[in-house]
């Protein structure tokens, strides 16, 4: 048997309302709407404009200025390293592992670190003799035999005093240890044990006398201090706050509750009246305004820019592409004559593993004549 699914939960009815929030909420609402609408109108346009003002106008400008910027900023700022500092400062490197890092190097390797072995391993031997070796003897040869002699007599000593120890230990244990354990026992105990009985008594007097005190007398003195404060301060302030603050928070809860909600729909009418208003102007500046500029961009605008750009700028664009053509090939060789008249010319590019190299004119051998078998086939030929 299939099983039927759970019915919907009925939604919870709407509490009722009185009279005093029916008579509240509509000039509420009224007021919130003429308060309201105004600075919606305010808001929606300002936040029309703003959006406007940065699709339309910011973006393109940045867009325009920028790369404008960087080239007349960086652009030279980069030639400038690209052709000049940077072929200097590889210049200046190679001069510096040339005539600084490499005899550097070798100086440290070849002369400076075996002449500092050897004056360390000098200066070793003659610190062993001067330092090492007296204290050495000094310490093997008269100390450790002074030391081991004083040992010994401390350690005679030592005895001494130890047995000295064990007798005035056996007195003092006789004279003093012995009769103060039999006055402990045969004197102090009793008496202690007396004091406390004496002491027991009293404590227990002690706590009869609170417990009739706190039963008889602090007992009915609190159950009437509860009473007075209760009649006093509790039911007044019961009373207060179940019939005056009771009801007048819920009606402060009210009107603010139906404040909130005639705020709520005051600015949903305004957004609706802003929208209203928008599309109005939208409409209004489209038909005096974009079209006739629409217009005017596609019918005038546009084929004289076309006009321009074929016309003007790519010829101009092509004449200076080939002239920035010019000029770097005349940099790239300047700089290639540099650099042969500055290090010699380089060596020629190896060839690729695997590749065989043959020369370019092959002739065969001869033993005393310069001519070979294919002169020989031309020459027959001719």
């Amino acid at each position: 048997m299939e099983k039927r699914p759970d019915p919907a939960p009925a939604p919870a009815p709407a509490p009722a309302e009185g009279c005093l929030v029916a008579a509240i909420r509509m000039p509420v609402r009224i007021v919130a709407l003429v308060v309201v609408v105004p600075v919606r109108l305010a808001w929606d346009a300002l936040v029309t404009g703003g959006r406007f003002l940065y699709e339309k106008v910011l973006v393109p400008v940045a867009r325009v200025v920028g790369p404008l910027l960087c080239l007349v900023l960086f652009g030279p700022f980069v030639l400038l390293g690209r052709y000049v500092l940077a072929p200097l400062g590889r210049g200046l490197a190679f001069l510096w592992r040339v005539l600084v890092a490499v005899p550097a190097v070798w100086l440290y390797a070849h002369v400076l670190a075996p002449l500092g072995r050897a004056a360390g391993v000098a200066l070793g031997w003659i610190g062993k003799a001067l330092f090492v070796w007296p204290w050495v003897a000094l310490w093997r040869y008269v100390l450790a035999p002074v030391g081991r002699g004083l040992a010994w007599l401390v350690r005679q000593l030592g005895a001494g005093a130890a047995a000295v120890g064990r007798g005035l230990a056996w007195l003092a244990r006789v004279l003093l240890v012995v009769p103060a354990a039999w006055l402990y026992a045969r004197v102090l105990t009793p008496i202690g044990h007396a004091i406390a009985l004496l002491f027991t008594g009293i404590a227990a007097g002690l706590r009869w006398l609170a417990a009739a005190l706190y039963r008889y007398l602090l007992t009915p003195l609190g159950l009437a201090a509860l009473a007075l404060v209760r009649w006093i301060l509790v039911l007044p302030a019961l009373a207060l706050w179940r019939w005056v603050l009771v009801p007048v928070g819920r009606a402060l809860g009210v009107l603010l509750r139906e404040i909130g909600a005639a705020l709520g729909v005051a600015w949903r009418v305004a957004g609706y009246v802003s929208l209203a208003v928008g599309q109005f102007l939208a409409t209004l500046l489209r038909w005096t305004f974009v079209e006739p500029v629409r217009w005017a961009y596609r019918s005038v605008l546009t084929p004289l820019g076309h006009v321009v750009r074929d016309q003007v700028w790519r010829p101009a664009a092509r004449v200076a592409r080939e002239a920035l053509g010019t000029v770097r090939a005349t940099v790239r060789q300047v700089r290639a004559d540099v650099r042969r008249a500055l290090f010699g010319p380089g060596r020629p590019p190896e060839p690729p593993p695997g590749e065989v190299r043959e020369p370019q004119d092959a002739q065969g051998r001869t033993l005393d004549s310069s001519t070979t078998a294919l002169t020989k086939t031309a020459f027959i030929k001719d």
